[in-house]
């Protein structure tokens, strides 16, 4: 009795030469391509989706970055603001410099003289004819202490109160409850970047298994006839994949111009808010390397999500 042909009779399973390799995965691709643009509209919305999926993880990225970059501009000036009594002895600022700077504890100390400091309100405020009508000059000398890096916050506190019991001091402002808080934000805004980025992963690879699967359907008899002909399921996978890679990467493109407006529609609140505090507003982490993670993690959700829809339907299929 004649035994029946096997699938590697019917499809040859020889290597091919690299020539008919690439030409085989252009055919693919251009075919692919040929799907997308014949369903615009469709494609459009599985981009948007997927763009809105992959959009806030993006935000929340970012937003962890430039607190990080935030922590690390203040981390360089982080200790104690010290005001001295306008009323006080002017050579008390000079001696509690020196012995401040002896303190193994302090990294640095800079004073702001009275005048330095009139100066300095006067450009900032434009209210110099107001300040002229007072006469005296209502500001004290500041002093900035920097802290060494690591000193622990007990000997942080100690030290302002050993500065606070100067008679020379009015008051002293521990900055360091500034950077926990900020510690504490950046801890939350990062373990919720997972819990999002999870969460929204998983529901793009949802939404291009959902596409893919319908794009299966579509294609159910061609696949029939290919499976009676002995393709291999590589073969016939390689296609969906394609597609799968096109709307990942199309959602990630979607998704950058989605975080782009977001950044140009929060610039302008934003730039007063750090004006308000006496800085420039100067966002960090949207760059090209951003970008092109984006586009990877687009384009791996994608596939992700064409394997998994193609997988499952492909195995219904029988294979001789």
């Amino acid at each position: 009795m004649p035994r029946s042909p096997k699938p590697t009779d019917i499809w040859p399973a020889e290597r091919r030469p690299w020539g008919a390799w690439l030409r085989e995965h252009r055919r693919v691709a251009r075919d692919s391509f040929g799907f997308v643009s014949g369903r615009l509209g469709y494609t459009l919305l599985v981009w948007v989706l997927i763009g809105i999926a992959l959009a806030l993880p993006a935000a929340l990225y970012l937003l962890e970055v430039n607190l990080a970059k935030a922590a690390g501009d203040w981390r360089g000036a982080a200790g104690l603001s010290v005001y001295l009594r306008v009323d006080g002895d002017p050579e008390a600022a000079p001696v509690l410099v020196e012995r401040l700077r002896e303190n193994r504890d302090v990294d640095s100390v800079r004073l702001t003289t009275p005048e330095q400091a009139l100066e300095e309100f006067k450009r900032q405020a434009g209210a110099s004819e107001a300040l002229a009508l007072l006469g005296a000059n209502p500001l004290p000398a500041t002093l900035r202490v920097t802290l060494a890096e690591g000193v622990p916050g007990a000997r942080l506190r100690l030290l302002a109160k050993n500065i606070q019991d100067d008679e020379a001091v009015e008051d002293v402002v521990v900055e360091k409850t500034w950077l926990e808080r900020l510690a504490a934000i950046r801890a939350v805004v990062e373990r919720l970047w997972w819990i999002v980025a999870t969460l929204l992963g998983l529901g793009a690879v949802l939404v291009v298994s959902a596409s893919i699967r319908l794009a299966v359907e579509s294609r159910l008899a061609e696949l029939q006839v290919l499976t009676l002909v002995g393709a291999n399921r590589r073969a016939m996978r390689r296609p969906f994949l394609y597609l799968g890679a096109i709307y990942g990467v199309g959602g990630a493109v979607a998704a950058a111009m989605l975080v782009s407006a977001m950044l140009m529609w929060l610039e302008s609140p934003l730039q007063r808010l750090f004006a308000s505090y006496g800085g420039n507003l100067q966002l960090a982490g949207f760059d090209p390397t951003f970008i092109l993670a984006m586009l990877t993690t687009g384009l791996v959700l994608g596939v992700l999500g064409a394997v998994f829809a193609s997988n499952q339907r492909l195995k219904e299929l029988t294979f001789v």
